[in-house]
């Protein structure tokens, strides 16, 4: 073989080579930067790549293993063809050319223009690059055990699942609706699910001035007329003043002696609950809890 066709060869091999390392560059940031929660949702309707990524997610000791395996394999046979184009064709300095020429190509072209295409686009990378790493996962799977288990005790690592790990605080819920497209009520109302501890019971009562009851010191028939034309589903029951609570009247319950004839007090005192009373202190979130 003529220098003309070893070097196309070489060169040939050299491109091959650089855009492997391209790869493994970009399926790391695309992978690890991937929405798991979006991919979790996509996995319960049936996406199988969705449910392939998140397979390699929950391992990610192997799969950071055969990335890297993968990446130093071929950025080294790309220093080793490039050191032979330089040779060929510099001479004696031309490995050090090389090796000024292929740190800035593989600078710009393998490592940063990758990962911030990957980071822009996470979820089109990982699509792809799932499919070839699982099948590198299996053909050098041996290999990444055994590299990993060198790590691991040399390190002391935990490689619990990050399923296990993926427990979201207040605060990063916060963000993360801030953060996510939504529209803006439903933003809010999420929002407001997570202030329930800042709320309190005093915060959402009725004014004194607004509450509708019954007074038993009131005639039976406007108590009946009041229960008809209510549209709560709970009403105060009080003597004389709304200070004086005697207790608490479903009106489900109203519906069975509002058709009789005759009604007294004392027969619709029969439905009436004893009250159950809150401090106006109590957090709301803690009340609904004791609601339930």
């Amino acid at each position: 073989m003529d220098d003309g066709h070893s070097l196309g060869f070489l060169f040939g091999l050299l491109f091959l080579f650089l855009i492997g390392s391209a790869f493994f560059s970009a399926s790391e940031t695309g992978i690890m930067t991937s929405n798991r929660y979006r991919l979790k949702h996509q996995a319960k309707l049936g996406n199988k790549t969705s449910q392939r990524i998140l397979n390699l997610l929950q391992q990610p000791d192997r799969l950071i293993g055969v990335i890297l395996i993968g990446n130093n394999t071929v950025n080294n046979l790309a220093a080793v063809v490039a050191t032979l184009i330089g040779l060929k064709i510099f001479g004696d300095v031309g490995a050090s050319i090389a090796a000024g020429i292929l740190t800035f190509v593989m600078l710009v072209f393998c490592e940063v223009g990758p990962k911030t295409y990957a980071a822009s686009h996470p979820e089109r990378i990982s699509g792809f690059a799932s499919y070839i790493l699982v099948f590198l996962l299996k053909v050098i799977y041996p290999l990444v055990w055994l590299l990993n288990k060198i790590t691991n005790l040399l390190f002391q690592l935990n490689t619990q699942s990050s399923d296990k790990k993926d427990k979201l605080t207040r605060e990063e819920l916060h963000s993360i609706l801030h953060d996510v497209f939504l529209p803006t009520k439903h933003r809010n109302m999420l929002l407001s699910i997570l202030e329930l501890d800042n709320i309190t019971v005093n915060d959402i009562m009725i004014p004194r001035q607004e509450v509708v009851g019954i007074n038993l010191d009131d005639d039976i028939d406007d108590i009946i007329d009041i229960l008809r034309g209510t549209h709560h589903t709970r009403m105060p029951v009080y003597k004389g003043e709304l200070n004086n609570i005697v207790g608490i009247l479903h009106v489900r319950n109203a519906t069975r002696f509002l058709g009789q004839d005759n009604l007294t007090k004392s027969e619709m005192m029969q439905y009436i609950r004893e009250p159950y009373y809150v401090p106006e202190s109590t957090p709301l979130q803690a009340q609904l809890l004791q609601f339930q």
